[in-house]
Formats: structure tokens, C-alpha cells, sequence
């Protein structure tokens, strides 16, 4: 499985942007493999994602905007959860992961 991020490259709204670039940064920094899906490039993703967010977490009006972070088809959560479990330090689990012992490598 890997931790898909929904995305909207083409979002006019700054707010979204960031919070993209808070969850890629992140997943990059934290070097957990993801891949982003752009849902203003294909009409079949969009449509998928705005399906599989589960209904307590869609909006009263419209559709859920991005990003929403999936582990393969399974629903980890959107921004607002995201920035919880980093928090929290429990991104590895709102992510489905499994987590990761710290390691430090050797310095000269």
C-alpha cells in the first residue's frame, strides 16, 4: 500500500496550497513514500476521492477539498487530522504505518 495524497495543483485559494505543501513537505522530510494525485488533471480521481471521504468527514455543502491523504483505498483523513496526528506524534498510525524506530546516523 502506499499513502496517496489528493491534491489540486491548479487551486486558487493560498489556504490549500498550503496545507498541501505542509503534508508533502512532511511525508518528504519524514521520508515516507506517497504519491500525490493531482485531482485537476483527471476527473476519474476527482470522483474517486469525493466517493471514498467517508460521510462524517464531507463538508454540509459542496465537496471535500484537498488535500485528503488515503493508505492505498483506505481513508487516513484531511488536513485538519493531518495536522493533529503531527501533533500528537502519531502520524505513522493516522497514516496506517507501521512506525519507525529513530536512527541516527554516525557523525564524523
Amino acid at each position: 500500500m502506499v499513502i496517496r495524497v489528493f491534491i489540486a495543483s491548479s487551486s486558487g485559494f493560498v489556504a490549500i496550497k498550503k496545507k498541501q505543501q505542509d503534508v508533502v513537505r512532511f511525508l518528504e522530510a519524514n521520508k515516507i513514500e506517497f504519491e500525490e494525485v493531482d485531482i485537476t488533471m483527471s476527473e476519474e480521481q476527482r470522483q474517486w476521492m469525493y466517493k471514498n471521504v467517508p460521510p462524517e468527514k464531507k463538508p454540509a455543502q459542496g465537496n471535500p477539498l484537498p488535500p485528503q491523504i488515503f493508505n492505498g483505498d483506505r481513508y487516513c483523513g484531511d488536513y485538519d487530522s493531518f495536522f493533529e496526528s503531527k501533533e500528537s506524534n502519531s502520524v505513522f498510525s493516522f497514516l496506517g504505518l507501521k512506525p519507525r524506530l529513530a536512527s541516527k546516523q554516525a557523525e564524523p
